[in-house]
């Protein structure tokens, strides 16, 4: 099980900012793919973006154009940087994390408030 820990979540107002980080440790496999995940209540948890170790990501249609995903394979950690923010966005944002013998692993998640 890799261990992941999240930061970088809070309260903005709408079109505002946040960058949220993770960064894992604990494993000895390679980790394939990173990504991020998110719940609002009373609703399923849905995927933002991920990104292969090779660089190719992929995106939420809510998402594209404010969310820019992005990774750092030396530290084994993964970066959200979210422009544009709408109240929408409010949740519950997972970091995840797929190794190459094809398990996940999650992080504890990181409250992200958008104020209208």
């Amino acid at each position: 099980q890799v261990h992941l820990v999240e930061s970088g979540g809070g309260l903005v107002q709408a079109g505002g900012s946040l960058r949220l980080s993770c960064a894992a440790s604990g494993t000895l496999l390679t980790i394939v793919r990173m990504g991020w995940h998110r719940q609002a209540p009373g609703k399923q948890r849905e995927l933002v973006a991920d990104i292969t170790t090779g660089g190719r990501t992929n995106y939420a249609d809510s998402v594209k154009g404010r969310f820019t995903i992005s990774r750092d394979n030396a530290k084994d950690a993964v970066y959200l940087q979210m422009s544009g923010l709408k109240p929408e966005d409010t949740a519950v944002y997972y970091c995840n994390v797929m190794t190459a013998d094809w398990s996940r692993s999650w992080g504890q998640g990181t409250q992200v408030t958008v104020s209208s």
